[in-house]
């Protein structure tokens, strides 16, 4: 194999493979990123062989003989990285790699790229069309709720349930629950079967990261232990987490007492920081206090000291005071825009709050005991 490429383009490409290869690994092979010449393009693969890539490189790629090998990730990278070349060529043969530019030249060793774990491609003729909007903001929306610590495995991913035009994404560790709805296109009858398609929260990221402005739109596949993810340029694999997934739709507050207060992220996010600074690791909770126009946020910790702020809101009914984590707060307003407005809804002190947005987001938290 006998390739030139442009450095920049070829970083780029690397870098997102790179990340899917293992650091460490007793399959030593796994820690190389595989290059395929065909053509007038280059394939880059990588697997830890729960998720996989296949991407393509034709943007400033020369191929003057085809072939394949094997670029360790770690060497590789810091070459690419390193070198002020505009453009690199990277040839193999029996003896290893040789990468040379016009000022530089490196020689690694290789191993024989027919060893390397294939990695699935996207062959289904059932798939759902997710605009690349939707697929991103379902992920940053849902992924941060999720929890890989747990020792219930189906929290440590994010559900996602395609039926018809249905399109849903849910990501909860057990104390807070996320929810994302938009609508797709299903090609062949495409569906989800169950609450058993929890895509782990690696490769759910993965997946967004591969994902590029210039695409409008995503294919998924869900299978029965994996799913693909296909873009223009890239095909992720995935293994599912096994397990099923809570009954999500019972966190779910109905109450026919709650009051539905409007508000703006940003304000609340200022305020929320605020009274933050007196909280640390042991003491996360924060008494929000609606009642006479007023949202109050009060925190209290023994070593540090009190916060009180306030801030005006629409509401002159009956006093509510919840307890909530600070942190499960400021989650919910670091993936919305500063000028988004959203609905509150509570009800008591012993009750979930449910905040919601109308562009299908919605996002439960439960409450904190109280020490006051």
């Amino acid at each position: 194999m006998k390739i030139t490429c442009l450095r920049e383009s070829l970083t780029s490409a690397f870098a997102l493979a790179a990340s899917i290869a293992p650091t460490r690994s007793p399959k030593e092979i796994l820690q190389n990123v595989k290059v395929t010449a065909t053509g007038s393009r280059i394939t880059l693969t990588a697997t830890d062989l729960d998720v996989g890539i296949r991407l393509e490189v034709s943007e400033g790629v020369e191929v003057e003989n085809e072939g394949a090998a094997l670029l360790p990730v770690q060497r590789t990278m810091a070459i690419l990285r390193e070198s002020n070349d505009e453009k690199l060529t990277i040839e193999s043969d029996d003896s290893g790699i040789r990468v040379t530019g016009s000022r530089s030249k490196y020689r690694l060793p290789g191993s024989n790229p027919d060893e390397f774990p294939s990695v699935a491609e996207f062959n289904e003729d059932k798939y759902h069309v997710l605009s690349t909007r939707l697929f991103r903001e379902m992920v940053k929306r849902t992924v941060f709720a999720t929890d890989a610590e747990s020792s219930r495995y189906a929290l440590g991913g994010v559900l996602l349930e395609m039926e018809g035009s249905s399109i849903i994404a849910v990501g909860t560790d057990g104390r807070r629950l996320a929810k994302m709805e938009g609508t797709g296109e299903p090609q062949g009858g495409h569906q989800t079967s169950g609450a058993s398609t929890i895509v782990p929260t690696r490769a759910i990221q993965l997946m967004e990261r591969a994902l590029s402005d210039k695409d409008d739109t995503v294919d998924v596949s869900a299978r029965a232990n994996d799913l693909l993810l296909r873009t223009p340029r890239a095909v992720i694999y995935s293994r599912l987490v096994e397990g099923r997934y809570p009954s999500w739709r019972q966190v779910f507050p109905q109450r026919e007492k709650a009051v539905q207060i409007d508000m703006t992220v940003g304000p609340l996010f200022a305020a929320l920081r605020q009274a933050a600074i007196v909280t640390d690791h042991e003491s996360r909770g924060i008494d929000f206090t609606f009642g006479d126009g007023t949202l109050k946020l009060e925190a209290s910790t023994a070593e540090i000291g009190e916060s009180q702020v306030e801030l005006p809101i629409a509401y002159d009914g009956e006093t509510i005071t919840l307890t909530m984590d600070n942190r499960y707060v400021a989650d919910f307003c670091k993936v919305l825009d500063s000028e988004s407005s959203f609905v509150i809804e509570v009800e008591s002190s012993s009750s979930p709050a449910l905040l919601s947005t109308d562009d299908g987001y919605s996002y439960v938290i439960m409450p904190m005991a109280r020490d006051r």
